[in-house]
């Protein structure tokens, strides 16, 4: 099976400029690749950069170094071949959620803007609720809404910042599916950032854990577990030890990053 890498980032670093003192480098050095009809889920840290490298994949921030290429061009600046759900409900109070929707069509004939919201609503299972405004929605609907309007665009990348991390479990796990569901109808290649280290091996094909400040690469895992990834799989032997390992790795990056290692090491040895 050939693997054709779609985004390409290369030795992509982000310095943020601070008033009074040196820059704070965020990201240094970073290179990664997402392959055609991937699923990737980025970790690591509180303060790692996560969303800081989501951000510049999606041309809201400008790398300080390196360089982006989507099928080998380079990225410069924001585009409808990247679709973008944050983790707030991002959706204009005055608009019902079809015209949330309609809103990213904006450069699109009135009949085609209308037909395409519906169609995007039907896929994440809202088609009823065209017309409520997002007060009459409950969280997981308003995200669902926002991830309709993303998908509206037909984008190559879906880009995903933490977009469950406000729901409750039940819905977090409802959302999850229908996640999945969407990526392997429309094999969309996805870059999802999280915390929670079990929702990135319930998703993805491969999890890159990110260091901490500045944030680099410090390792990417091939998730082998087959699919559907049911709930009972997390309590097999394979899906512990993937969780164990990262939640390790995380665990040391946040020790290094709070400089309290000597402090550990020594406890650990009395």
């Amino acid at each position: 099976m050939i693997v054709t890498d779609l985004l390409r980032i290369e030795h992509v670093s982000k310095s943020f400029k601070a008033r009074k003192a040196a820059p704070l480098l965020a990201l240094n050095d970073i290179n990664l690749t997402l392959a055609e009809g991937e699923f990737m889920s980025l970790l690591g840290a509180s303060g790692c950069g996560k969303s800081t490298l989501l951000r510049i994949v999606a041309g809201l921030e400008e790398p300080t170094t390196g360089n982006l290429f989507l099928d080998d061009h380079e990225l410069v600046g924001p585009g409808r071949d990247r679709g973008m759900v944050f983790q707030q409900y991002t959706l204009f109070p005055w608009l019902t959620a079809a015209k949330n929707v309609e809103f990213a069509l904006s450069d699109k004939p009135a009949k085609e803007r209308t037909d395409t919201a519906r169609e995007y609503l039907s896929v994440v299972g809202l088609r009823d609720f065209a017309d409520h405004y997002p007060s009459q929605l409950s969280g997981g609907m308003q995200q669902r809404v926002a991830i309709a309007r993303a998908l509206a665009l037909r984008p190559r990348i879906l880009l995903m910042d933490e977009p469950f991390g406000a729901l409750d479990a039940q819905t977090r796990g409802v959302m999850q599916e229908l996640l999945l569901s969407i990526w392997e109808r429309d094999r969309l290649s996805v870059l999802f950032v999280t915390h929670d280290v079990e929702e990135s091996l319930i998703l993805s094909d491969r999890v890159c854990v990110l260091g901490a400040r500045p944030g680099r690469v410090r390792e990417v895992i091939d998730v082998n577990l087959p699919r559907p990834r049911q709930l009972e799989m997390q309590d097999s032997k394979e899906f512990r030890e993937y969780k164990h390992h990262i939640h390790s790795l995380i665990h040391d990056e946040a020790v290094r990053a709070t400089g309290l290692e000597d402090l550990l090491r020594t406890e650990t040895s009395t």
